[in-house]
């Protein structure tokens, strides 16, 4: 009995081990960005500073905050990925649900198409549809040479809306899955009692699919959130919060009329970055239980 607790014993040890490398090799560049956000510059060539700052301050935070715009480019970046958010989960229901429920010529191709668009590199389309949205056009209705709808958030609106935005391809496969999982009684029994499939859809199967959709709108809204590739093409002139840390640390040397050394600018970017992800660390603080709990009912591990 007593080398079971032993064996028992060392196997807790070794994972409690195995859990803390882990979280230390994960945490390890968040924590090094925080303490240095709080450093002056001295601090960097002072060899004996590591983990806590000689000469604490707060002008990183102060500097930064005023030159990445913060409350409005925070402000447009949570509406903004709100909105696309919302579309693509929208968008990406309604397809994963029929190609789940509904049996129809080229069904399985369609879906192939949507996984496929997964190992699709973005370069590889941003030409094709940069020039189809700077000469938008629709036949018999907008003809060409069309109207230019980029430096606007309709790029955006437009492809989540018809399910080919961002990674759209994996929320239409977690629906797909998770609808073709689900019992087929419940439909039925919305059949009998007279339901059509629009209503059976808003009624019966949409309620139950919360764990699923709350993963795809999380997804959504923090890959939109960190998107910068995508905007940078289609709204560059954008005042969101991924444009301004980039120009923030060179913006506050200019201002300043100083020329400042690159692991100083690396410095004010570890701070811009910390501002940048502090709302996705609220979110996640606030929705983790959710979040867990919808990866579990939804199967998605790995």
């Amino acid at each position: 009995m007593k080398r079971k607790h032993v064996i028992g014993f060392v196997i807790g040890a070794l994972r409690f081990l195995v859990v803390i490398s882990i979280c230390y090799v994960i945490l390890r560049p968040l924590l090094a960005k925080i303490v240095s956000s709080f450093m002056m510059e001295r601090d960097l060539y002072d060899q004996t500073v590591k983990w806590i700052p000689r000469n604490f301050t707060w002008e990183n935070y102060k500097a930064m905050y005023v030159h990445m715009k913060y409350l409005t480019a925070l402000r447009n970046s949570l509406s903004f990925s709100l909105l696309i958010a919302l579309l693509q989960l929208a968008s990406c229901t309604l397809v994963g649900y029929g190609l789940a429920r509904f049996r129809f010529p080229a069904a399985r191709l369609i879906f192939a198409l949507a996984i496929f668009t997964l190992i699709v590199p973005p370069q590889i389309i941003i030409l094709p549809l940069y020039l189809n949205f700077r000469y938008f056009s629709i036949p018999f209705v907008l003809p060409k040479p069309g109207i230019n709808l980029l430096d606007s958030v309709w790029p955006f609106v437009f492809m989540a809306a018809s399910g080919t935005g961002f990674n759209n391809g994996l929320f239409i496969y977690i629906m797909r899955q998770f609808f073709k999982n689900s019992p087929k009684s419940l439909e039925e029994a919305a059949y009998i009692d007279g339901a059509n499939a629009m209503q059976t859809f808003l009624r019966v199967m949409l309620p139950g699919a919360v764990p699923a959709l709350v993963i795809v709108f999380l997804f959504a809204f923090v890959w939109q959130y960190n998107d910068y590739f995508f905007t940078g093409m289609y709204w560059p002139k954008a005042v969101l919060l991924s444009h301004t840390l980039d120009t923030a640390a060179q913006g506050y040397a200019h201002a300043l009329g100083t020329h400042f050394q690159g692991h100083y600018i690396s410095l004010l970017n570890n701070t811009g970055m910390i501002l940048f992800i502090l709302p996705l660390l609220i979110l996640f603080g606030f929705t983790q239980r959710y979040f867990i709990e919808s990866v579990e009912r939804t199967g998605i591990v790995g």
